[in-house]
């Protein structure tokens, strides 16, 4: 059986950048084709994202959006790894709460955002709460699964060494799963992120999310509407990489999948 060769080096580096090369100019010369004066051109996008970073709103709205991220996602987290890890380690408790879980797991947060509205108000609390909710549903199953489909032999033989309960979930189960547990925090930070800029246009007067609704009601500026588009996408594929490097770890790459 054949393997795939590796990339090499200068391959990560010249492929991506030719993609991105040959969509610019398809963007490029499909404006100027359709003669369009709405949708911008790459350079009117250019000029506005200066005009953005001279007047000093770009980083204060990545700053705003973040923050959001940071708080809402942490908290899920926080909350989300331990009630995940015991669902998985006790099947009753998991039998009794997986039909709750699964009948709010697929409501969209923005669906949400009235209530949240009701319940904070318009500010960073009806943000946070929606991001939360966002994040919170794909880590608890991504960690009850993890910890559920650590191989039984695993256990028997931390018992067989002495060790008690907690030490087994500690020191041989939650690292066994965390490869997917890793895998739900990075689905579970995307949705975060998706959720923050749907939240701040409607919950917020600040955030990538507020700039791009802000720009479209403020004179039509669709150039800083694509301009605070381009800078959610890299910000997302900053997120994303920053995780994949993270599951990379050999100390975190251990869990029994690679054993079989």
């Amino acid at each position: 059986m054949t393997t795939l060769a590796k990339p090499s080096v200068w391959e990560k580096f010249f492929w991506p950048l030719l993609t991105a090369v040959l969509l610019l100019a398809a963007w490029k010369y499909s404006v100027k084709w359709s003669g369009t004066q709405v949708f911008p051109s790459p350079a009117s996008v250019e000029t506005g994202m200066l005009e953005l970073l001279r007047h000093h709103v770009l980083w204060a709205d990545i700053a705003d959006s973040l923050r959001r991220v940071a708080f809402g996602f942490g908290t899920a987290a926080l909350l989300g790894i331990p009630l995940g890890l015991v669902l998985g380690w006790y099947p009753a408790m998991h039998q009794v709460f997986n039909p709750v879980i699964q009948l709010l797991r697929p409501i969209s947060p923005i669906a949400w955002i009235p209530i949240a509205i009701v319940l904070f108000g318009i500010g960073d609390h009806a943000a946070t709460f929606l991001i939360f909710l966002g994040a919170f549903f794909p880590i608890v199953v991504a960690c009850a699964g993890g910890v559920s489909g650590v191989p039984v032999i695993y256990r028997r033989t931390a018992r067989n060494f002495g060790l008690r309960p907690a030490q087994i979930l500690a020191r041989v189960v939650f690292p066994a799963a965390l490869p997917q547990i890793l895998i739900g925090l990075r689905i579970a930070l995307g949705i975060a992120w998706l959720v923050v800029v749907a939240a701040e246009m409607i919950a917020v007067d600040s955030g990538l999310g507020f700039l791009v609704i802000d720009s479209r009601n403020s004179g039509k500026r669709y150039d800083l509407v694509v301009a605070a588009m381009l800078m959610i996408g890299l910000i997302g594929l900053a997120l994303d990489t920053a995780f994949r490097r993270l599951e990379k770890i050999r100390s975190v790459r251990w869990g029994f999948r690679d054993e079989y």
